[in-house]
């Protein structure tokens, strides 16, 4: 294949409904619409879907507080050190939101407080959240 061939392994393109749709996905996120985000991904949307900035369906509803849609997505797969476009994770998101909820849910799921550009603790410092070390530390310790 020379420069100027297509490739024909390319992405496949989208119609606009097709995209709509993908995009209702993330304001489902945002909004915390867990039933129906829940549905799209038990039909095979993937867990780990990221839009073009780089965030995924938990970063977004990490960084909105939205509790039960973060622990679904966790039960089904979401992977929880996915790095977005800023060098943020979903782990950041809660810390910079201030919701230990989420942030407990994230640690109790695995999540890194060393993925992405900054440590967890240090954006805690960052945003002025050091209310949430005592949690960073203490799950840093177990």
């Amino acid at each position: 294949m020379t420069q100027n061939q297509p490739d024909d392994r390319a992405a496949p393109q989208l119609t606009e409904d097709e995209m709509a749709y993908v995009l209702s996905l993330f304001d489902m996120a945002r909004s915390g619409d867990t039933e129906n985000l829940l549905t799209a991904v038990r039909a095979g949307v993937p867990a780990n879907l990221t839009n073009g900035k780089g965030d995924t369906l938990l970063i977004l509803s990490a960084y909105h507080q939205h509790e039960e849609t973060v622990a679904a997505l966790l039960a089904a797969g979401a992977d929880p050190d996915r790095v977005n476009d800023n060098g943020q994770t979903a782990l950041m998101s809660a810390v910079f939101r201030g919701s230990e909820s989420i942030v407990r849910a994230l640690l109790a799921a695995g999540a890194s407080q060393t993925a992405g550009a900054h440590t967890a603790a240090d954006f805690a410092r960052v945003f002025e959240r050091t209310e949430l070390l005592p949690v960073l530390e203490e799950r840093a310790r177990s």
